[in-house]
Parts: C-alpha cells; sequence; structure tokens
C-alpha cells in the first residue's frame, strides 16, 4: 500500500478508515441526542406527503364534478345561449357558479376560456379581458387563440398598445400555418391603426415569406402594398 504523501492535505475522511469510522459514531451519537427532533421532522414529512396525496385526490374528485356541473352551460354556449351559459337557471348550473364552486380544477380554468369568450360576444370587453387572462393552457393552439382574442378585446377598447402585444404574443405562440398568418395579419392591422407602417409592413411581410400558402395570403400582399405607400407621409394625413 502506498504512503499518503503528508504534503497533500486531501480529504481526510475519504483518506483514512479510521477517520470514517469516527465520524460514523460522531453520527450515532448525534443522533441520539436529537432523535426527539428526528422523530418530529419524520412526522412532519409523513403529514405533508399525505395532504398532498389527499389533495391530489380530493382535486381529482373535483375536476370531475365540475366537468358534470358544466356540461349543461357548454351545451347553452355552444347553442349562443350565453346569459343561460354564464349565469345559469334553475335546470342549469351557469358557468360563474362552477367559476366560484371550483376555481382551481382544470374544468374550472376551462370555464374561464368559456365565460371570455362570452362576454367578448357580449361587447363586455373589459370583463372579458379579465377572465381569459385568468384561463392558462398548454395547449397547442388554444393559449395562443386566446391571447388573439384577448387583442381583440383591447382593440375595441381603442387600447392599441395593449392590443398589439397580445397579438405579438399570439403570433409567438406555438407557430404554425394554420392560425399564426391571422394572428399576424390582426397584429398588422393594430400597427396599421397605431400608425405603425413599418412594424405593419414587417407583419404582413411575414405571412408573405414564411406561409405563402396561407389563405389570406393576397390580402397580407394588398395590406401591406398599402401600409408601404403610407410610410413615407406625415401620420396624421391619409
Amino acid at each position: 500500500m502506498s504512503k499518503t504523501n503528508k504534503g497533500n492535505k486531501g480529504p481526510e475522511v475519504l483518506e483514512n478508515p479510521n477517520a470514517l469510522v469516527d465520524k460514523f459514531k460522531d453520527s450515532e451519537l448525534f443522533f441520539e441526542k436529537n432523535k426527539k427532533m428526528f422523530t418530529y421532522i419524520l412526522a412532519a414529512l409523513a403529514v405533508a406527503i399525505g395532504g398532498f396525496a389527499f389533495y391530489k385526490y380530493q382535486n381529482n374528485q373535483n375536476n370531475e364534478n365540475a366537468q358534470a356541473d358544466m356540461f349543461n352551460a357548454v351545451f347553452a354556449w355552444e347553442k349562443d345561449s350565453l346569459k343561460t351559459a354564464v349565469e345559469g337557471n334553475k335546470a342549469i348550473q351557469g358557468l360563474n357558479q362552477v367559476l366560484e364552486d371550483y376555481p382551481n380544477t382544470e374544468a374550472g380554468n376551462l370555464a374561464n376560456y368559456y365565460v371570455g369568450v362570452a362576454l367578448l360576444k357580449q361587447g363586455k370587453f373589459e370583463e372579458a379581458i379579465e377572465k381569459l387572462k385568468e384561463f392558462n393552457s398548454n395547449d397547442l393552439l388554444l393559449q395562443g387563440w386566446t391571447y388573439s382574442l384577448i387583442g381583440d378585446a383591447y382593440l375595441e377598447l381603442k387600447d392599441l398598445e395593449n392590443a398589439i402585444e397580445y397579438y405579438n404574443k399570439a403570433a409567438s405562440y406555438n407557430p404554425n400555418p394554420g392560425f399564426t398568418p391571422r394572428y399576424l395579419m390582426k397584429l398588422g392591422v393594430a400597427y396599421e391603426a397605431n400608425k405603425d407602417y413599418e412594424a405593419a409592413v414587417k407583419a404582413y411581410n411575414k405571412i408573405i415569406e414564411e406561409y405563402p400558402m396561407a389563405s389570406n395570403i393576397n390580402d397580407a400582399k394588398k395590406y401591406k402594398g398599402q401600409a408601404a405607400s403610407l410610410m413615407g407621409r406625415p401620420a396624421d394625413k391619409k
């Protein structure tokens, strides 16, 4: 066995078996002195783990109940019976009630979307924005669509800055040929309304260059030409 170089100040515990035994004995002594503390810690961990398991079970159960309660409301929503869908009646549990009863469930989250769209259709734009912002999804398409709807609501309120922000979010979220060209068109229109013709041209041009098969490609070319012709003119002139 090679001797340890005294000049080498390496980690003693790893180099000396006797030191390792001493450390182990020290650990046993520490545990004996603090046994009650460790018992409390283990008990607290058991309670926390059990509580989390119960929460998951309860949340799953609540989600199933919420889905059942909102079934008729969603059917009314699809039939454009928006007031009934949101507020409910004697026969139907309204979406607002689902939100109140099951706020932390997946179904409750989806209810925010349904209520937000209903409010948007009713012209209640500020309330629609509030509900749509509460909706959150990892879905490849629905979250981008929601951003676009929020942009629509801001545009109706003449809040161009926020409309542009949310159209940008929509266009940047999971870009795809089915929906992104539509969001970019809305973004271009919002930029034009804000007299930012250069940014509008870029939005339209992105459709032309990246989505040449888009259904709105001809509109993009037309709007690009119109915006480009306005770039050299003062903002207050047509």
